[in-house]
């Protein structure tokens, strides 16, 4: 059992990659204090959750009913995530407007933040997959959120040191760091797109 819990924890903080959603976070909370920062952190991780537990409790009993494939849903999270990234190698600016920073704030951690960067249409898949076989095993479903949980605290903690380390780095830094990062998930994005593809069309892997 302590294994299957060691494979899932590993493949989901592969696929939330805690690192990844650093430079996203420095983009979007460029210009909120400390305090602010981290309160997108915590929406954005608590949205990630309710929105990842969803899914493990009924993620794939509600896309079959709907006739959603998994592969559909793999192709529609991919064009999200290239729009977020392109946004972001164009240097998009998430500023908040004047006197909304607080409604800012929370619009920023759920977008594009906790969705599509952390509950991103990977994450989706994997614990729609990870918990198919056992979708109406109640023990087996708590334990995969507890190791769910975990993963989100690491990235909690990772976006709670995006202060320091956005100070050390600066202004030029961040932008750098945003637009580098911005064409690695465009490219993750093309590929999570021609998987899909790929995959229904019996095409050799890319």
């Amino acid at each position: 059992m302590w294994q299957e819990r060691l494979s899932e924890f590993v493949t989901l903080f592969i696929v939330v990659n805690p690192i990844s959603a650093l430079p996203v976070f420095i983009a979007v909370t460029a210009g909120f204090d400390r305090a602010t920062q981290r309160k997108v952190a915590l929406i954005a991780v608590a949205a990630s959750f309710a929105v990842l537990l969803m899914f493990i409790i009924a993620g794939g009993f509600v896309l079959e009913k709907m006739g959603i494939s998994l592969k559909s849903f793999q192709i529609a999270g991919g064009i999200i995530l290239f729009l977020v990234a392109l946004d972001m190698v164009r240097g998009a600016s998430y500023a908040p407007a004047a006197g909304s920073s607080a409604d800012h704030a929370t619009s920023v951690a759920i977008y594009p933040l906790a969705i599509p960067k952390i509950a991103g249409p990977g994450t989706m898949l994997t614990v729609v997959l990870l918990t198919d076989d056992h979708r109406f095993d109640v023990a087996q479903l708590a334990l995969t959120t507890g190791v769910l949980a975990l993963v989100l605290a690491i990235t909690l903690v990772v976006l709670l040191l995006a202060g320091p380390i956005s100070r050390l780095i600066g202004t030029a830094g961040s932008a750098i760091v945003s637009r580098v990062m911005g064409m690695i998930l465009v490219a993750l994005a093309v590929h999570t797109v021609l998987s899909a593809f790929g995959s229904w069309l019996n095409l050799p892997p890319l």
